[in-house]
């Protein structure tokens, strides 16, 4: 789906009462434009880890192959984009305008410290590739893993966590957790859809009726995993200039991404 000024810019405003001009800034800027440069240094870049799918968690899916190599970019690159230009708008944090896909596959990926991953059981690891990203987050690597939903996704995801963390333990996060109140206060959390809800009205996928927001924490408490299961904060990011996704979910989406980023970033 093509990027809509008008729609974006209706979301954002509700969201925290921006206009269309801070909106035209940031789009001169380069923010949500694929044309940007890539080589631009910032103190931030956004960055989607692409991952081998494993045969178990294609069930859902008919075993199609399409899906066995794309499962991590579902959504993308608008859902990266159009959070970029609320980031740029709503904080002061120099990103760089146009996201990047990051791989296990070589230590390039300790040159970025906050990496965002969906359809998380799917997911597949060799053991160098569960080595370096188990080394990634315990030297102060931060992962926020979206959209994956139900009981059978929660073992296939578990799966791939216990090969590269098996000894952490996984903690529901209180609304009273620092990581909702950096930027925001988000309290009053509710179920983030996808854009099924606009065909269904339902908020849940699969059997995954409750919203779970978890976290691994690291020996010193600082979370490296943060867990959004049974929710879909990546289709929010995407569908907020659709007139048809409701305004609370896509606020909601933005304001806890925002939160995870600040957190990531000074912790």
């Amino acid at each position: 789906m093509k990027l809509s000024q008008a729609g974006f810019v209706s979301v954002i405003a509700a969201v925290c009462c921006v206009g269309l001009r801070g909106y035209q800034r940031v789009a001169d800027l380069g923010f949500g434009n694929e044309d940007s440069p890539t080589n631009i240094k910032a103190e931030f870049y956004w960055s989607r880890l692409a991952f081998s799918s494993n045969l178990q968690g294609l069930n859902n899916f008919g075993g199609f192959g399409y899906w066995r190599r794309n499962a991590w970019s579902r959504d993308y690159p608008k859902a990266d984009r159009q959070f970029l230009i609320a980031m740029h708008r709503l904080t002061r944090i120099e990103g760089r305008p146009t996201e990047q896909v990051v791989t296990l596959d070589s230590d390039e990926i300790f040159n970025y410290p906050w990496i965002y991953a969906v359809q998380v059981q799917m997911w597949s690891f060799t053991d160098k590739e569960a080595h370096r990203l188990r080394e990634y987050l315990l030297k102060g690597g931060f992962l926020m893993v979206d959209d994956f939903h139900g009981t059978e996704d929660w073992e296939n995801f578990m799966n791939g966590m216990r090969q590269v963390l098996p000894e952490y333990p996984i903690e529901d996060l209180r609304s009273s957790d620092e990581i909702f109140h950096t930027l925001y206060d988000v309290e009053d959390k509710m179920q983030i859809p996808g854009e099924h809800w606009i065909r269904t009205g339902r908020t849940y996928e699969k059997d995954g009726y409750q919203p779970k927001w978890r976290a691994i924490r690291d020996s010193r408490g600082r979370i490296m995993v943060a867990i959004c299961h049974n929710m879909h904060l990546g289709d929010a990011w995407e569908w907020a200039d659709d007139p048809n996704y409701p305004e609370q979910f896509a606020s909601m989406a933005f304001r806890v991404g925002l939160d995870y980023i600040i957190y990531g970033m000074t912790h």
